[in-house]
Formats: C-alpha cells, structure tokens, sequence
C-alpha cells in the first residue's frame, strides 16, 4: 500500500496517522483469521483482543506527535480539554461486526484542532482500503495502490435518496422516521461504512436519534464527509465539536449528501 498522500501540502500527523492504519488494520486482521473470544465492557458494548491491540498498535505509532489521545479503549484524561490539538480514535469501530464476521469493521483515527477534525482516516482491513481527508484539501480513497478523490452524490429529491443505517442498533424510532421520509431504499452498513458511502456517492443520507454515539465514532467521519462535500450535524442542525467535556452526542447524528440536509432537519423537527 502506497505511503504517499493525495494533498498538496499534508500535514505531518496526516503520514502517522496512514502509518498507524495500516499497522492496526494488520494487527486487526490476523485476529479475524483466527479463533477468538469476546466480552462485554460496562456498557454492554462488546471488545475482543483485535480492539486493545490495535489500540496499542495506534498509540505507539501516534505518541511522536506529542499530542494526547482520546480513545475508545482508554479511561479519559481529561486533561486533553486544555490543548489544541488532539487525536481521537476508534481502534476497532464496528466490534459487532468483527464479532459477526460482516465484514463491515474499521479502524478510525482523527486529528482536532480547536474542537474541529482536520484529519480523518478510516481503514477497512477486510478490503484493504483506506479512506483519507484532510481540512481544505479533500476527501480520497486508497485502493488498489491509487488514490481517487470522493465526492457527494447531487441527489436533491428525498423520495430517490439511499439511505444506510445501523445493523445492530437501529431503532423503531427511526425505522419509523425513515419510512416518513419516503427515501428509495434503506440498507443496513457497518461501523463508519455507513459515512463513507456517501461521501462516495453511493448513498445519500445516514441519520441516528441515538444519544449514544460517541466523539470517537464519528470524528474520522466527519473530517471525510466534509472534504467530500456532504454534510454532519446533530439532529437538530447544530454543529459537532470535539475535544468537549462530555463525549458522546447527545442529539443524534444526521449525515447527508448536503443538499437534502436542510429537509431532513425540518421533517424531523415538525
């Protein structure tokens, strides 16, 4: 897999964090060959070693930046919420889907600046593909040694949007919505694939009324569907900030191709 990078001028960070992608994502996949257990954390969420490995795997290829690390796997340190710059990370997003072998995991690894993501990678072991963005300068996918740019879908009709939604957590709540907003067709993804099908174009709208999606779930993503010309806020319309006090979103999520953003928002709230 290639180590050069699509931007113009890439940050530092932006070769670490490719470099930590790629070592998780083969850590990661030697775990999914072999025979392995689960848990269940506190939260009733499941971990397995391919997590606390690439978890590992992650903070030791980022610790030369010298920047502190949010992550998934670690008890927060809060003393993060007095610096700039930070690293928020997913060491293995989608553990369900390990778990149940879909295939339809990722590792996810996003740099905040001023509470704002101005990197976001996103790797898919099981293809081999690396999804990449970085503040200004786009939103690209890795596959086959080629980078190709990403860019929204210009869908503006809700009644021909795709929409992607949560394999294990959707609830009646937003089966129900998603049937009042009369899109195409729904199909259940994956961990943050969801995300990055419509910065692809392959989909047009993700949405969750859950307030238990946290920072470290969405981070990479939202750095990507930026760059990529769509749209992330909360339910409501409000903007995401990161590097808060508390992490997890707790008005919801709706990711959009950008231009049936607006529409979503106002069927929702009315």
């Amino acid at each position: 897999m290639s180590n050069s990078l699509p931007f113009l001028h890439p940050i530092s960070e932006a070769y670490l964090a490719l470099d930590a992608a790629k070592k998780a994502s083969l850590a990661v996949m030697t775990v999914y060959g072999e025979e392995f257990t689960s848990h269940l954390k506190d939260d009733d969420s499941p971990i397995t070693k391919a997590d606390l490995q690439s978890n590992e795997i992650i903070k030791q290829t980022l610790a030369s930046s010298g920047h502190h690390i949010l992550s998934e796997e670690d008890v927060d340190d809060v003393s993060r919420l007095g610096q700039e710059k930070i690293w928020i990370v997913d060491p293995l997003d989608g553990t369900s889907d390990f778990v149940n072998r879909t295939g339809e995991f990722t590792i996810m690894i996003a740099l905040v600046h001023n509470k704002v993501p101005i990197l976001g990678v996103i790797s898919r072991p099981t293809t081999n593909t690396i999804f990449l963005a970085q503040k200004n300068s786009g939103a690209f996918k890795l596959e086959n040694e080629k980078w190709v740019r990403l860019q929204v879908s210009n869908t503006r009709n809700l009644a021909q949007c795709k929409a992607v939604g949560s394999r294990f957590h959707l609830t009646e709540q937003e089966k129900e919505f998603f049937k009042k907003l009369g899109v195409a067709s729904f199909e259940s993804r994956g961990s943050s694939l969801k995300v990055a099908e419509i910065c692809q174009g392959s989909a047009d709208l993700y949405l969750t009324t859950s307030n238990k999606i946290k920072q470290w779930d969405t981070c990479a993503s939202h750095c990507l569907i930026t760059e990529s010309g769509g749209r992330i806020t909360d339910i409501y319309g409000n903007l995401i900030l990161y590097n808060t006090e508390k992490v997890n979103h707790e008005n919801g999520l709706i990711v959009t191709n950008g231009l049936v953003h607006e529409e979503i928002i106002r069927k929702y709230n009315s």
